[in-house]
């Protein structure tokens, strides 16, 4: 019959005062030593992998310390126990097993959750938790660290908690707060491959079901930690107070986001200007907006500016948008050639739009020339309009320098008349 856990680091003790220690010591070094070495053999850090071999080449390199290490020392424990006491090297097992599924619940936990969630960011933190429970569990002691944290008392209001009640509230908060994330991340990947549904409306389920799933963890969790629900209810004035006058913009930031998402008056892709910024709506949360411009700048609108101002949205209904561009043609210039390489120079260009038709337009008859412009459509924006319209303006200088057509710089003719008496003055 195998002997309990919890009389191994009693017994391991008494083994480190006991010469042949060296012995076990110098077992647990090679078992290190074998799995460092192992690691830095496979180099698995360096395979390149794609898929599901990605995920097991990942898993492998989590776990092959304690694995590797373990191997030897069984067959060290079982060839040593015969002549000296092995409890040292037994007590190393559990821990062992220990770091290999803490590693390996982790790892899992890295490919639920998104980069950059809360718990990829602890994970280092949670982890050394959670192995420290397990060595205390294995060592025997958890009963006497329960003991001893329960002992430790305080009231709240007419309640009384101890210290134990609370680190299990957190517990069991932890728990139930992944698994309502876990769950909700994986309803939001669902509806995101949903191709029937409008890219709004995965938006606003996907963050619906976030908030229920949350807010259902929460009310799971309350009552684990002996708080009456019923209680809450005395709180609930009070909290839709404070929403009302120090969180009113913060709320009304959220309404107006879910309003955007529901009727669809600015989309993800659309191109926009408010507060004169001008953009490409690049991602729209419960909060805010995100416009990246042209140039690279980006803006964080709130969503209450985008339901309290005007928003132009130049793709609301149609992509097409129309571009002006002016030039001027001296007098003595054929307008109406003019005109006709204008058109020509558009149409051969690849990102005006055949229908509407480019088409150029006499503006006035200023003081130095004929004012031109030649009206084009175009359907993509968000590439900018600055590179065809130079594109454009070279084409046609080009072809008014072939046909001869002058671009007239502004000019004054200066005319000396004589006085009334025919007597130059």
């Amino acid at each position: 019959m195998k002997e309990p856990f919890s009389n191994l680091l009693q017994k391991a003790w008494i083994d480190v005062h006991d010469p042949q220690v060296v012995w076990q010591i110098a077992v647990l070094l090679s078992c290190f030593v074998l799995a460092w070495a192992a690691g830095r053999a496979l180099r698995l850090g360096s395979v390149e992998a794609d898929g599901i071999w990605k995920f097991g080449v990942g898993g492998l390199r989590r776990i092959l310390f304690p694995v590797v290490a373990l191997i030897p020392l069984t067959l060290g424990i079982s060839l040593l126990k015969h002549w000296i006491e092995v409890d040292l090297l037994r007590l190393f097992v559990p821990l062992l097993v220990s770091l290999l599924l803490v590693r390996l619940f982790f790892y899992l936990l890295r490919h639920v959750f998104a980069r950059g969630s809360i718990v990829r960011t602890f994970e280092r933190a949670i982890a050394v938790l959670v192995w420290g429970a397990l060595v205390l569990h294995v060592s025997g002691l958890l009963p006497e660290v329960i003991d001893y944290l329960d002992d430790i008392a305080f009231h709240f209001g007419t309640q009384e908690f101890t210290l134990w009640l609370v680190l299990q509230g957190v517990f069991w908060a932890v728990i139930t707060l992944l698994t309502a994330l876990w769950l909700s991340g994986t309803i939001e990947a669902r509806l995101m491959r949903a191709e029937s549904l409008h890219s709004s409306l995965r938006v606003v389920f996907s963050r619906l079901a976030t908030a229920l799933l949350v807010l259902l963890a929460l009310l799971l969790v309350l009552p684990l930690l002996g708080i009456d629900l019923t209680a809450l209810s005395l709180f609930g004035g009070a909290i839709g107070v404070g929403l009302g006058f120090g969180l009113q913009k913060i709320a009304s930031n959220y309404v107006s986001g879910f309003i955007i998402l529901l009727d669809r008056s600015i989309r993800i892709g659309d191109l926009i200007t408010v507060d004169n910024f001008y953009g490409e709506v690049k991602s729209i949360t419960t909060r805010y907006v995100v416009v990246r411009a042209l140039d690279g700048r980006e803006a964080i609108i709130p969503n209450e500016l985008l339901i309290a101002t005007t928003v132009l949205n130049h793709s609301y209904s149609n992509r097409q948008i129309r571009l002006g561009l002016d030039l001027q043609i001296a007098y003595r210039s054929d307008l109406q050639r003019a005109m006709q390489l204008m058109e020509e120079a558009a149409r051969k260009h690849a990102r005006v739009l055949a229908d509407p038709p480019a088409t150029a337009f006499v503006l006035r008859f200023a003081d130095s020339g004929i004012d031109l412009q030649l009206g084009v459509w175009i359907d993509d924006p968000e590439n900018g309009t600055l590179s065809i319209r130079s594109e454009l303006y070279l084409d046609i200088w080009r072809a008014f320098q072939e046909a001869g057509i002058e671009i007239p710089y502004p000019q004054q003719e200066v005319r000396i008349l004589p006085n009334a008496s025919g007597t130059p003055g």
